[in-house]
């Protein structure tokens, strides 16, 4: 199971550069209805995957 956190440590983790916030709709027109600043889209993250740093957190939503 997922670890959950709260919204204002996630918040943190990806001002920081810590994190990498990701919406977790694979519907494009879903992502753009419930985008988050910073966030990417699952699509995104998917055709990124080789080249994301192996040491920043993943932070998945979904609203």
């Amino acid at each position: 199971m997922p670890e959950r956190i709260e919204i204002e440590e996630a918040r943190k983790k990806v001002k920081a550069g810590e994190a990498l916030l990701v919406c977790a709709y694979a519907d494009e027109n879903k992502f753009k209805k419930v985008h988050l600043e910073g966030a990417i889209s699952l699509q995104e993250l998917q055709s990124k995957e080789d080249d994301l740093p192996k040491d920043k957190e993943l932070i998945f939503y979904c609203a």
